[in-house]
């Protein structure tokens, strides 16, 4: 989305001016321009602030500030480790170096393919499984680090 479209600009428009009127409109605007494009880049933050006279700075301020929005595309495939102390305890550690090994990135960072995006997280909630990763809906526990090529290769 680096040069939008026309289509892309009338498009993100449109969804500005879906809340016109409205008090606080811009964490809904945000996250509608997400659903649609996945992630929310400068170019996009600029056209949103000439739109509703929101400052740039406030626009960034907010897509940086709640972790639901994103400044870069993201992955297909969204793998999250946990990082708690379970999972820290059991090796979780090991897990997310043999990840950041397999996938050539490091956590917080999406493969140049698209395929996936790396990110750690405080607690899943499956401490009884540790280590555990989620890959998008589906939890992987009792992890080492000789299942891991054979999970990724899973998910396309």
């Amino acid at each position: 989305m680096a040069h939008l479209s026309e289509a892309a600009v009338v498009k993100i428009n449109e969804i500005c001016d879906r809340y016109i009127g409205e008090k606080t409109p811009l964490i809904m605007i945000l996250s509608d321009i997400q659903k649609e494009y996945g992630y929310i880049p400068l170019e996009v933050q600029e056209i949103v602030s000439q739109r509703t006279g929101i400052s740039v700075a406030e626009i960034y301020g907010v897509v940086t500030f709640y972790s639901l929005f994103h400044l870069n595309p993201r992955g297909r495939n969204i793998i999250r480790v946990c990082q708690g102390t379970a999972c820290h305890v059991r090796g979780g550690k090991l897990i997310l170096q043999t990840l950041e090994k397999e996938l050539g990135i490091k956590a917080g960072h999406t493969t140049d393919d698209l395929r996936f995006t790396l990110e750690t997280v405080a607690c899943i909630g499956a401490c009884g499984l540790a280590p555990v990763m989620q890959i998008n809906d589906d939890t992987h526990g009792r992890l080492t680090p000789d299942k891991v090529a054979a999970i990724l290769q899973r998910y396309e």
